[in-house]
């Protein structure tokens, strides 16, 4: 039998590898009954989900991990232009996963979240932070766990389109005029646009109706 310290040492790995079913994210739409236990993403788990989920439970490109695994082996998927190496690197919102299509994470208005086939070759991200370097320029940290470095004027909540290989290939400002796509609250999954910015609020018009929101319920389109 294992000592104690050893199955103590094995239920700490798990806990930082592994989610229990019923504690999955309910946003992320896997059926609640089935293997106990499930991978989480390498970083960002409250806001990602692991390839091997995005592969096997969502697109259904495989029936188990190890089939996974043996694609990641094999490079046949990409994340963001970039050949994927562990299965539980985390996919978010806008991100683009190639398994020979190319899909996209969106958040639709049920407030689940899926994928869609695209033919995006560049993904949106917003910005979240800012910070000026010696050199004079700006590393912006980006609400998917990238980080750019740019001499473009922009500003936290701003967008930025990357290619595959993280360079800017444009900058798109939060004012007004400027479509959006909301990622969280009531109005989740719809896409409006910015007739009025304040300093913690947007005014949006949606197709039937204008609503408040947060700034950190929208990234700018």
């Amino acid at each position: 039998m294992l000592r104690k310290k050893q199955r103590t040492r094995i239920k700490t790995r798990r806990r930082k590898m592994y989610l229990t079913r019923s504690k999955v994210n309910k946003k992320v739409p896997i059926p609640r009954t089935g293997t106990k236990y499930v991978a989480k993403a390498l970083s960002h788990s409250n806001q990602g989900i692991p390839v091997v989920v995005a592969v096997r439970d969502l697109l259904g490109l495989a029936k188990t991990s190890r089939e996974v695994k043996l694609m990641v082996k094999a490079k046949k998927i990409k994340l963001n232009g970039k050949v994927v190496k562990d299965i539980r690197e985390g996919v978010r919102i806008f991100n683009l996963l190639e398994v020979g299509k190319v899909y996209k994470l969106i958040a639709t208005t049920s407030g689940r979240i899926a994928f869609e086939e695209t033919k995006d070759k560049e993904r949106v991200t917003k910005i979240i932070g800012k910070k000026i370097l010696k050199n004079g320029k700006i590393q912006m940290n980006l609400h998917d766990g990238t980080n750019v470095l740019t001499k473009d004027n922009v500003n936290v909540g701003d967008s930025v389109y990357l290619d595959s290989e993280n360079k800017v290939a444009k900058n798109v400002k939060m004012e007004k005029g400027k479509e959006v796509f909301i990622i969280s609250g009531r109005s989740v999954g719809n896409i409006g646009k910015i007739k009025e910015v304040s300093e913690k609020k947007i005014h949006v018009q949606l197709e039937e109706r204008e609503v408040d929101l947060d700034k950190s319920h929208i990234i700018v389109l």
